[in-house]
């Protein structure tokens, strides 16, 4: 069996699951690799956008994705959140059973400079967007999700370890993962798993918005016990695990998808 077909040869069975994919971006974001994942397995997806800018990137992806509704979706509004959770409420027909949140933002400049000049704004819109914005959309999504469900969101290593040039965005993961945990303790009753996807670097657009990424690649490719990097496929997959009834067991977890450059020093 070839693996790089998808989902159902790997005997995962999607058909008729209803997925909500929050952030993707182009073609390389981790997002759009999940994505591809889940529908190869055979989910209907919904893919939600920031603004017009994004749109017209991600209109030029959805082609190979059949039937795939576009929702514009500002994380930093209460107002666009309904508004679009309202609209995948009448795409999905009141049910949805997986969310998959890949979202997150920080000012560049906060991501050039020293950590001890993060501007007040700039650490309340990385917060507002990266981690909020989870607790923002579970809030909405839960109900829909009547039968159970999967809320997956990506991660990284900052949440744990101090990374240069990474500043506030590594605040942010943190924060994300504890709302991994206390949404999972919070949803658990309701059947509605939440985790947490650790992925290494991949040259995606946010990434290279990190001053210094060049190096961060090329010190994890030496440093990781696989010896390399790691592939957006490979955090697609691991996406699709989760979104799956392989992973029925598993809630709170933040899953590291990085060669295993976490267990080293």
């Amino acid at each position: 069996m070839d693996p790089t077909d998808g989902g159902k040869v790997y005997g995962i069975d999607l058909s008729g699951k209803r997925v909500v994919i929050a952030g993707v971006a182009n073609h390389r974001s981790l997002a759009w690799a999940i994505a591809k994942e889940l529908h190869a397995a055979g989910a209907r997806i919904v893919l939600t956008y920031a603004n017009d800018r994004v749109k017209e990137m991600v209109e030029k992806l959805v082609g190979e994705i059949e039937e795939c509704p576009l929702v514009e979706c500002d994380v930093s509004s209460d107002e666009s959140l309904d508004r679009a959770f309202g609209e995948i409420a009448r795409h999905c027909e009141g049910r949805i059973d997986a969310l998959v949140h890949s979202i997150a933002f920080a000012k560049r400049e906060e991501l050039e400079g020293a950590f001890t000049e993060t501007s007040r704004e700039g650490y309340h819109v990385a917060l507002d967007v990266s981690a909020f914005s989870l607790l923002a959309m579970t809030k909405r999504a839960a109900p829909l999700m009547t039968g159970g469900g999967s809320i997956v969101t990506l991660s990284y290593l900052a949440s744990q370890r101090a990374v240069r040039n990474y500043n506030v965005m590594g605040t942010a993961k943190a924060a994300l993962e504890q709302i991994v945990r206390q949404l999972a303790l919070e949803l658990g009753r309701k059947n509605i798993r939440v985790n947490a996807i650790s992925a290494g670097p991949v040259s995606t657009l946010s990434a290279r918005g990190v001053s210094g990424f060049t190096s961060m690649l090329n010190d994890h490719s030496e440093r990781a016990p696989l010896g390399r990097n790691i592939t957006a496929k490979e955090v697609g997959t691991a996406g699709l695990f989760l979104c799956s009834d392989l992973s029925s067991g598993i809630t709170a977890e933040t899953i590291y998808v990085d060669a295993g450059f976490h267990s080293v020093i």
